[in-house]
């Protein structure tokens, strides 16, 4: 299986947000912002594995400013970081005021996937090349993220043990 480069699955999309998306007030949900997350970095993880890929974890969001009927959503997502199966995908979120053209940095997101044979089972993916010193930055910061996420696993299923 041959390595592949983050440019080679990076996906970029935009969606207006419309009624339908925000409460009475005009503020769009933030699980509809997270649903369009999750979906951008499936199809990422879909092309760097070519194969079927589920949601293992999202780390923490944090909304740093609020979205509004009307505002164009761009989603940037990359991978950052693959194991033998899995793969943390990082998801930058901006929103636009397509009146006035500002562009605030609304969310960011990482989240890992793995990649699934045609039985369902966690089957092998492609390593992933590093290249521009903004993929190596982000493929460091990725690993002490899967450090912090593997400890809280260990922790969780420890205490989950003990009851």
């Amino acid at each position: 299986m041959n390595a592949k480069r983050a440019c080679e699955s990076t996906v970029t999309s935009s969606i207006l947000m419309v009624p339908q998306d925000a409460n009475p007030a005009g503020n769009v949900h933030g699980g509809v912002i997270m649903k369009y997350i999750d979906e951008t970095a499936g199809v990422v993880a879909f092309r760097h594995s070519r194969s079927n890929a589920v949601t293992a974890s999202i780390d923490r969001i944090i909304f740093h400013h609020p979205v509004f009927i009307g505002n164009l959503l761009t989603f940037k997502a990359c991978v950052n970081m693959t194991g033998r199966t899995s793969m943390e995908i990082g998801v930058r979120v901006e929103s636009e005021n397509l009146l006035s053209g500002e562009i605030l940095h609304t969310a960011s997101a990482y989240l890992t996937f793995v990649a699934l044979d045609s039985s369902g089972r966690p089957t092998e993916i492609p390593q992933l090349i590093v290249e521009t010193e903004e993929e190596i930055r982000r493929h460091r910061q990725s690993q002490d993220r899967r450090a912090v996420r593997l400890e809280e696993r260990d922790r969780e299923l420890g205490a989950s043990r003990r009851e």
